[in-house]
């Protein structure tokens, strides 16, 4: 019985695809980072990552290499982050990370999540190799570019509704999209 309750547990909050916390499990840990803000601090931030160049993967290749694809960027954001950070993927080719403690100073968060979004978007952006099945055939590898838009907004333990905690860093990324792919946009203006 507990083993079957685990099970429903993970299948409710983790994503079966790539094993990261799903987008429900998220905004249940977005209050618990904004309130461990607001008791230490210091501030965070809220990275919202959209790849760039996976339609045309899928189209090309097949759901089959979409999937690899977005396991093998998981598994490079998980290296980009501390322990302690979030990493989510709420949908699709769409995913959030949660990056707590970076400073008191707001200028020092600032850089810091600066610092981190840059090491996640250049991380991203190298080359993938990917195993593509042909039937009857051995697998075939093929090298795929896939860059990243990343929108960050920060925060530091402000009370924010829970269907506004998405709506900054995902509204920074699209403008990263229309500006130029493969860069990182603040949600509002920082020096």
């Amino acid at each position: 019985r507990k083993r079957l309750q685990d099970q429903v547990r993970h299948l409710a909050f983790i994503d079966s695809l790539t094993g990261l916390p799903n987008r429900r499990l998220l905004e249940d840990r977005l209050p618990q980072a904004f309130s461990a803000s607001r008791r230490s601090g210091s501030h965070g931030a809220v990275l919202f990552i959209d790849l760039d160049n996976f339609k045309p993967l899928n189209d090309v290749h097949g759901h089959a290499a979409g999937d690899q694809l977005l396991i093998e960027v998981a598994n490079r954001l998980r290296t980009c982050v501390r322990d302690h950070d979030t990493v989510a993927r709420v949908g699709g080719d769409e995913f959030v990370v949660v990056l707590d403690e970076l400073g008191t100073s707001r200028t020092m968060a600032i850089q810091n999540a600066r610092q981190s979004a840059e090491k996640i978007r250049a991380r991203l952006a190298e080359s993938y190799k990917l195993e593509i099945a042909q039937k009857p055939a051995a697998p075939c590898p093929i090298r795929h570019r896939c860059t990243a838009s990343i929108g960050v907004a920060l925060f530091a333990g402000t009370e924010v509704h829970p269907d506004d905690e998405l709506k900054a860093p995902e509204a920074a990324m699209y403008k990263a999209k229309a500006r130029k792919r493969d860069s990182v946009q603040f949600a509002e203006a920082v020096a």
